[in-house]
């Protein structure tokens, strides 16, 4: 063994074993191969074209990956193939991917037991070997990595120091001669026209599942590298647990072509898989009815206003999320956020594209640290694009009232149409009404129709700042809040008009009583009236009789209680005095005859004017009478029209009481609607928590999880000190 190989055996002191412990952080075997895909893109590398490729190699079948790149010396592929070096920097704008420098090791050990790593610089040729099956046959307690260069000219092509590792390699590779290694060497000059440096990735002893198959399937598709059906419904169950209104999986999922294409937010980079390009996309420009808006992140210490593209996904609506983007890498793709996750089809079509550089991903590259800022951005996130689902929709409603074709089920086009130059790798924006999809496979500037881009040295079209995108109008968010303005005044109104209402009612309430008392008073009063014009008719009958019988009887027999002698008395005695009332008036012709004609004249109109009178009065008395039961008769027909007023009255208030019933009645439904979903969250908060508890208990055996309360964030605090003991160990 070498002096080199053995200054790297004891800086490595790492257990063999840690190589496959190492690899399991790449749960899905896409985020591997990514590892070795942002190796060529970061900028130290800085390839133009990436291949991607099966193959096979005496008998084994082995996984390529070659790049144009600049290539490494034995310095940088020494650090490549060790642990924890990271010296990566941004170059002309270029922001490096790689983060940890960890990613070839856990990326190719995912993938395959094997690797073997050729690369072309200008000063030298490099081949490395990590490998554990070599490891396992030289019973190795720490990892092992033999690496030897080679001069491009001279016989003797590889240093003296370098010998022992180049045994190895030849002994334990796929490739047995030193021809061989040259022969791979060469083969990256072939791959690429246009450069004569690069790196070339052979990766064996593939992953295989239980059923001893290939992880990969490479024959549904002679282009392209999927993952059977068995393995990815497995690893997509997050479309299945959150009561989604549709269960497709995206195809970014499970094809790595699909994968490649939207990989990057801006693509740098051609890649080709097996042998045909993957059409990338500028996956923010290829959305139809795009809208901007902002996010400012308050726990920043300077908040900056982060953009964010809404679209409607114009080749399938049942893909669809937020594309979480990180220094122009994919980390999370099609990540349902917000009404997306109820069973509904709130949301359905939409995406939603933001590059997190203030978030920070996980080691495998496929998520987020679950932090604090990561949960209030998801839920920004939300909120964001429900508004812009609304906003749609009622754009929609605005400009055809009769339309009741979903906007996600409508035929849609990109409101832009993006291209890029296979030459300089530049994107170049078509004019409207060019399909993209007609364009060749091979596109550069020259063919561009606008002519003042039509060259490969013109400078892209410039993109407006974050300062100079304004967020869309959100007209259905000003509609909403004058709505709800206007709703809650209507339900204040409604309140104190049903007080008010109220008060009325019992006001009328008792109205009503006391105009019932007073008519029954007067309904009484009208009757005793009845009685005594019916007491009165009969007395001027009985009068009228008793006059008559009167006369009769004075006539014939005399006044009542007389008897037969008592009448021939008084007869004789009224026929003398008569006699002499005779006498009286021939004494008293002279002087008295007139003045008593006159008296006993006036004597009998005195009778009749009595009698008059008598009458008078009493028809006075009758017409009175009737006077108070017309009026009577008014005042019961007043008081029933201001009772059937006083209904119809209680039939409204009845009516609006019961529309303002049904509207608190839905206000309690939307509350309990999101009570309910502020519950779920926590129940889901607390699942995660006793998964990561039980896999904490290997880390912490002391660890009872019977008495941990994953209400609190007990669990979350154990993990961070669990992670930082392990990042203390992985540093020692």
């Amino acid at each position: 063994m070498s002096s080199v190989t053995l200054l790297l055996f004891l800086s490595l002191q790492l257990s063999p074993k840690f190589l496959h412990t190492n690899s399991t952080s790449h749960t899905w075997p896409f985020s591997a191969i990514a590892e070795l895909i942002d190796n060529a893109y970061d900028p130290d590398a800085n390839a133009k074209q990436f291949w991607i490729d099966k193959t096979c190699i005496k008998g084994h079948d082995c996984l390529t990956f070659v790049d144009n790149g600049a290539g490494m010396n034995y310095d940088k592929m020494y650090k490549m193939l060790s642990f924890g070096f990271s010296d990566k920097q941004t170059i002309n704008g270029h922001i490096p991917v790689g983060l940890y420098g960890n990613g070839f090791k856990s990326g190719s050990m995912r993938l395959g037991k094997d690797a073997i790593v050729f690369s072309k610089s200008k000063d030298s040729m490099n081949v490395g070997l990590l490998s554990q099956s070599y490891l396992e046959e030289i019973k190795a307690q720490n990892v092992v990595v033999p690496i030897v260069t080679f001069r491009h000219t001279g016989q003797n092509r590889v240093a003296p120091e370098h010998v022992a590792s180049l045994k190895d390699i030849l002994r334990y590779s796929l490739f047995n001669t030193e021809s061989e290694l040259l022969s791979e060497l060469q083969a990256i000059n072939a791959t690429s026209s246009s450069a004569s440096t690069g790196t070339r990735i052979i990766i064996w002893n593939l992953r295989r599942m239980a059923n001893g198959q290939p992880e990969f399937d490479f024959n549904i598709d002679k282009y392209d590298i999927q993952i059977p059906a068995d393995v990815y419904e497995t690893t997509s169950e997050k479309y299945k647990r959150q009561d989604r209104p549709t269960q497709s999986v995206p195809e970014s999922d499970y094809s790595l072509r699909a994968y490649c294409s939207i990989l990057y937010l801006k693509p740098r980079m051609h890649v080709v898989i097996r042998g045909q390009k993957v059409k990338t996309q500028l996956i923010s420009k290829s959305l139809a009815f795009i809208a901007k808006d902002h996010y400012r992140p308050i726990f920043l210490a300077q908040s900056k206003r982060i953009p964010i593209t809404f679209g409607y996904n114009t080749k399938s609506k049942d893909q669809y999320g937020i594309m979480m983007y990180h220094k122009n890498r994919l980390i999370k793709g099609y990540e349902r956020v917000g009404c997306q996750l109820k069973a509904n089809n709130k949301g359905v079509g939409v995406i939603g594209v933001i590059e997190c550089n203030f978030l920070k991903p996980t080691h495998n590259k496929q998520d987020f640290d679950y932090t604090d800022e990561y949960r209030k951005t998801i839920n920004n996130l939300g909120i964001k694009l429900e508004e812009y689902w609304n906003e749609i929709r009622f754009k929609q409603h605005n400009e055809d009232p009769n339309c009741e074709i979903p906007v996600e089920d409508t035929k849609k086009r990109p409101d832009q149409n993006w291209v890029q130059c296979d030459d300089c790798l530049k994107w170049r924006k078509l004019p409207d009404g060019i399909d993209c999809d007609l364009l060749p496979d091979k596109w550069f500037c020259h063919m561009n129709p606008d002519p003042q881009f039509r060259s490969c040295h013109v400078e892209e079209e410039p993109e407006d700042s974050d300062d100079d995108q304004p967020s869309y109008q959100k007209t259905y968010k000003q509609h909403t809040v004058m709505t709800a303005d206007l709703k809650e005044r209507l339900l204040l109104e409604a309140q104190q008009q049903q007080d008010k209402l109220m008060e009325m009612m019992q006001s009328a309430a008792h109205e009503r009583d006391a105009y019932k008392e007073q008519v029954h008073q007067l309904t009484c009063k009208v009757e005793d009236l009845e009685g005594q014009l019916l007491e009165l008719r009969q007395t001027m009958v009985k009068k009228e009789l008793s006059d008559q019988s009167t006369e009769t009887e004075w006539q014939d027999e005399g006044p009542p209680g007389c008897g037969v002698e008592d009448v021939r008395e008084l007869r004789a005695l009224y026929q003398q005095a008569k006699q002499e009332v005779e006498e009286l008036k021939q004494e008293h012709q002279t002087w008295g005859a007139a003045p008593q004609g006159r008296a006993s004249s006036c004597l009998r109109d005195e009778e009749e004017e009595e009698k008059v009178y008598d009458e008078d009065e009493l028809a006075l008395q009758v017409d009175s009478l009737f006077r108070d039961l017309d009026r009577s008769n008014k005042e019961i027909e007043e008081l029933k029209a201001k009772l059937q007023s006083m209904e119809t009255e209680k039939h409204d208030l009845s009516s609006q009481c019961e529309k303002l019933k049904e509207e608190l009645e839905l206000l309690r439904v939307e509350r309990a609607d999101v009570a309910s979903a502020r519950e779920e969250g926590t129940q889901k908060l607390n699942e995660l928590r006793r998964s990561v508890g039980r896999l904490l208990v290997t880390f912490v055996p002391a660890l009872e999880l019977e008495q941990v309360n994953y209400d609190c964030e007990v669990i979350d605090e154990i993990l961070d000190q669990v992670i930082e003991e392990v990042n203390m160990t992985g540093d020692a």
